[in-house]
């Protein structure tokens, strides 16, 4: 990620904060722990945009706009998940909760050596630990994303962990 770009998010991230006491914060119930929606980054593997709104108290869709790229290809994909959030019955700690569900994503890929470029698609799945910063209006997620890939190379990978910052409103 380069600088400028780190420095916008950072700068957003506390223009938010800062708004924070200007705007009601609406959230699914009255705990601190849970929020409606957040918006922020997905740092990994494929770096990109998250969107996360929640349809309950634990039931939510994540949008995903993902950017990967290395030597030899690029893509460009945008992916949907059904995400089911549970309480974790063994560790008491407020905002603290586990996730799983399932998806898809559909973009497009470019190798580089050969200029091929075509239809990538997937079947996603996810499980993770979802944090809500009790005090801050910032959601962490950090996630193991297993893909089963259609295009352009069909097969499964195990490399999808990722990080996210989320600024919740």
């Amino acid at each position: 990620m380069n600088t400028k770009r780190l420095t916008l998010f950072i700068a957003l991230i506390f223009i938010g904060i800062g708004g924070q006491h200007a705007v009601a914060q609406e959230s699914v119930s009255n705990e601190s722990d849970t929020y409606a929606r957040a918006i922020g980054g997905r740092f990994g593997v494929a770096n990109g945009i998250t969107y996360k709104h929640f349809l309950n108290d634990s039931h939510a869709i994540d949008g995903i706009v993902n950017f990967q790229g290395n030597r030899s290809f690029t893509i460009f994909k945008v992916l949907g998940l059904y995400e089911i959030h549970q309480p974790i019955a063994f560790i008491d700690v407020e905002g603290l909760r586990w996730y799983y569900g399932f998806g898809g994503g559909l973009g497009g890929y470019r190798y580089k050596d050969t200029d091929a470029s075509g239809l990538a698609w997937s079947f996603d799945g996810v499980v993770g630990l979802d944090y809500k910063i009790p005090t801050a209006p910032i959601n962490l997620s950090l996630d193991w994303k297993p893909t089963m890939e259609l295009t352009p190379e069909s097969g499964v990978r195990f490399d999808g962990i990722g990080l996210s910052i989320r600024f919740v409103f």
